[in-house]
């Protein structure tokens, strides 16, 4: 008697475990064909889209709201026109980083990298493949709008950016939003709608010319 107890609980280890083995495989293979999808979604070199951005610092309970217009152009280039709540563009050519305020006539000058490696700022949007190379991916529960969610760890321990949710339509693959935090608990949230996709985006929109009069500031590296 005790030794069929054994074999049918033994048997039911066995059960569970290649049940979860075959459930683990499963929510691999598909985490793989949805980062297939959004890599195939943004295949051309660029893209415009509009953006929305909540950006919280959880110690003060404090959220600021900013909105514009966003440009892409793979690999590496970026730029960001506020249009709220007040005028200001943050353009990167994937190396340089400028961040011009008119109404300040001021412009800060720095390395890109400092600013949005690692995928800050949704930066990885300017070349996809940081998705796979600089990130543990895994896939979440769909969120309440029925988008796919993506967790994003950073392989490299970085307090700027400890977890990133993305969530992606189902229909079309775009990305809906992403929200990052740093290892303080802060949360920047970035929604993108109206995508229009583009292989010929002007070069020019990713570099910058320093108005007369404007202060020049550099930005610490």
């Amino acid at each position: 008697m005790k030794k069929m107890l054994i074999g049918i609980l033994t048997a039911l280890i066995l059960t569970a475990a290649s049940a979860f083995g075959a459930d683990t495989d499963s929510r691999t293979a598909a985490l793989n064909t949805l980062i297939s999808k959004i890599e195939q979604r943004y295949t051309l070199s660029g893209f415009t889209a509009k953006f929305d951005q909540y950006s919280t610092i959880k110690s003060m309970d404090i959220t600021d709201t900013a909105g514009g217009k966003l440009y892409i152009r793979r690999p590496g280039k970026m730029r960001w026109e506020y249009e709220k709540p007040e005028p200001q563009i943050i353009i990167s050519d994937g190396s340089q980083l400028w961040i011009y305020r008119p109404s300040d006539k001021q412009v800060i000058i720095g390395k890109a990298p400092v600013f949005f490696g690692d995928g800050k700022g949704i930066s990885f949007l300017s070349d996809l493949k940081i998705l796979r190379e600089n990130f543990v991916a895994s896939l979440e529960p769909d969120d309440d709008q029925g988008n796919s969610v993506i967790k994003l760890i950073p392989k490299k321990k970085n307090p700027d950016v400890e977890v990133i949710h993305m969530a992606v339509s189902r229909n079309t693959s775009d990305i809906i939003y992403a929200v990052t935090r740093n290892a303080y608990g802060d949360e920047t949230r970035i929604e993108l709608s109206g995508f229009e996709f583009s292989d010929s985006l002007n070069p020019d929109l990713f570099t910058f010319t320093v108005p007369p009069g404007t202060d020049i500031l550099e930005l610490e590296q």
